[in-house]
């Protein structure tokens, strides 16, 4: 078999990785046996493994986030809840984006939503000692998974591609009837299938979280990518798709990462519905030593875990923020690149033999997005990494996503410039030949 990469150096960087599946090893796992492979081969590879942006940020935060650091900012700490600009900004914005009053006080920045979501899922699992599990809807980002085992804290999970429209109301209440879910986990649009939640599906999942008084953690890394409908309209519908319009039971984990195309900052800013930020339970007073939820999240949780964000970059978001806000600054065109991407990129996968796992939102083609998901007839989601590396790609595979459909992996397409459109091709038609 002739391939891109010499067979004999991947087989040993493998060998040495101790990966024993590599459908079972994780995005950073992935990355470090690429760095390897490259460093050996003398091959660069088409990357797909990692969700890294791949758009220059916008000027509008680097200025901002300078002028900061110029006026001093560095050598003092900011307020553990956030300044005053970046938390005002934030409530502008859902305001503007989401169509919902959430007040300044409950935008809390972090450092990046893994801090967000880490902070959000160690509170949720202890607001009720009967309620000790939380429940993803699948596929999902890996790493959130990885939070709970680094917690010692349970979840449940399902796929839920056999479960649109109606059906997820029966499938989602058979777990919460249980009595034992604290929280909902999901992200919309969905990292790594891309489907996009419908206003009926979202309106179930509200109804269901009032009737079991459960938390719906809302992901909104890829806010408002769905590049189907035209979401860029301060102040005016149509909004992001979200949860909150049924339910006041909600935290919205809302990204500088993808759709500002700042992730290098870590910087993102947890939304809780004000409803939510000001109840009490006893079970944060005994564990905690707070009864408020609010209070417990910002001044017994964040502020163990780093303090607060970094004190420029919050200026930084903060700027870029505004901008959207006034108008000024379309962040939505700005990333429809990526939906160009996949386009082209899907193309050549499917030309050379491939399938997309998730192809359908309900009964609509899957939109072009960040990711989306492929496989290929007769090899399992290990194999499938393996078989692409010889190639010289690289992507990571859905059994770590919580999928259960089809063996198969993700593919983001972040990092595939047009340069490299004519590298992924000839490789691809290797492929192809190689697997008459």
């Amino acid at each position: 078999m002739n391939t891109p990469v010499d067979v004999n150096i991947v087989n040993a960087e493998i060998e040495s990785s101790g990966l024993k599946n590599l459908g079972k090893a994780t995005i950073r796992e992935i990355v470090g046996l690429v760095n390897r492979i490259q460093a050996k081969s003398g091959v660069n590879f088409i990357r797909m493994e990692m969700g890294v942006p791949g758009l220059r940020p916008p000027q509008i935060g680097i200025d901002a986030e300078i002028e900061a650091l110029k006026s001093g900012v560095a050598s003092d700490y900011p307020m553990v809840d956030g300044v005053k600009a970046l938390k005002e900004e934030s409530s502008k914005f859902i305001k503007n984006f989401m169509g919902k009053d959430i007040s300044p006080e409950s935008c809390i920045p972090t450092v990046g939503s893994m801090q967000g979501a880490y902070a959000t899922f160690l509170i949720c699992a202890n607001l009720d000692k009967a309620k000790d599990t939380a429940l993803f809807i699948d596929p999902g980002f890996p790493v959130q998974k990885q939070q709970f085992k680094v917690m010692g804290h349970k979840y449940e999970s399902f796929d839920v591609y056999n479960y649109r429209g109606e059906k997820l109301r029966e499938k989602v209440e058979s777990y919460l009837k249980n009595g034992n879910i604290n929280s909902i986990i999901y992200s919309n649009p969905n990292n790594p299938s891309w489907i996009c939640f419908t206003e009926d599906e979202l309106k179930i999942i509200g109804e269901l979280a009032n009737k079991y008084d459960v938390i719906v953690i809302e992901d909104l890394a890829y806010f408002a990518m769905d590049f189907r409908r035209d979401l860029f309209h301060p102040g005016k519908p149509p909004y992001q798709a979200s949860v909150t319009n049924y339910t006041d039971n909600y935290i919205l984990l809302i990204s500088g990462s993808k759709a500002f195309s700042y992730a290098g900052q870590r910087i993102a800013v947890t939304a809780i519905s004000d409803k939510l930020f000001h109840r009490q339970y006893s079970n944060l007073l005994e564990r905690f030593g707070r009864p408020e939820f609010g209070a417990t999240f910002v001044l017994r949780i964040i502020y163990a875990l780093s303090s607060g964000a970094g004190h420029s970059t919050q200026y930084g978001m903060a700027a870029m923020l505004k901008a959207a806000n006034e108008g000024r600054f379309n962040f939505i065109e700005e990333v429809k690149e990526y939906g160009e991407r996949a386009k082209i990129m899907k193309e050549m996968f499917l030309n050379a033999g491939f399938k997309i796992v998730y192809d359908k939102d309900i009964n609509q083609e899957i939109a072009d997005g960040f990711y989306f998901t492929i496989s290929y007839p007769g090899l399992t989601g290990g194999e499938l990494v393996k078989e692409l590396l010889y190639h010289g790609i690289s992507a990571i595979s859905l059994d770590n996503t919580g999928s259960t459909r089809i063996e198969g992996l993700r593919a983001c397409v972040s990092q595939i410039t047009a340069d490299k459109m004519p590298v992924l091709f000839e490789r691809l038609s290797a492929f192809k030949q190689n697997h008459q």
